[in-house]
């Protein structure tokens, strides 16, 4: 068991469902809202959570700003990026994991099984699901 900071988007499907996926696995969780979060005095520490992968991977595809054309990810340098993302959190891919001194951002479920011992469901648990319903019309909550 171990003991995991999860930075969530209060509400998110996937984000309930990842949690109990975790605590099914038998990991204690302190649940986070990344919405509420400090980012701006914490620039060096939100840094750490995407590690090497290229900035636009650091964004969540749902929020309204980058659907919309406002925020284009590709665009963006580092420090720009981290200076939106503390502006508006929701551009923050989510969750936020950190656990025994690593951090990720978003839940590749091959990563969170071989770092956390978990089992992938073979479930799509980071794309939001109300991105591909037919019946939903207009914003969905990013």
């Amino acid at each position: 068991m171990a003991l995991i900071q999860f930075y969530e988007k209060p509400g998110c499907i996937n984000n309930t469902r990842q949690k109990q996926l975790l605590r099914e696995a038998g990991h204690e969780l302190i649940v986070h809202d990344l919405l509420n979060c400090d980012w701006a005095t914490q620039l060096d520490a939100l840094r750490g959570f995407f590690g090497d992968r290229p900035v636009a991977e650091w964004f969540n595809p749902s929020a309204p700003a980058i659907k919309n054309g406002d925020v284009d990810p590709s665009a963006l340098n580092a420090e720009q990026a981290l200076a939106a993302m503390a502006a508006q959190p929701i551009l923050i891919r989510r969750p936020l994991i950190e656990c025994n001194g690593r951090r990720c951002s978003g839940f590749d479920q091959d990563l969170i099984a071989a770092w956390l011992n978990v089992e992938s469901t073979g479930t799509d648990l980071e794309n939001c699901p109300r991105q591909t319903r037919p019946d939903k019309a207009g914003g969905d909550n990013a």
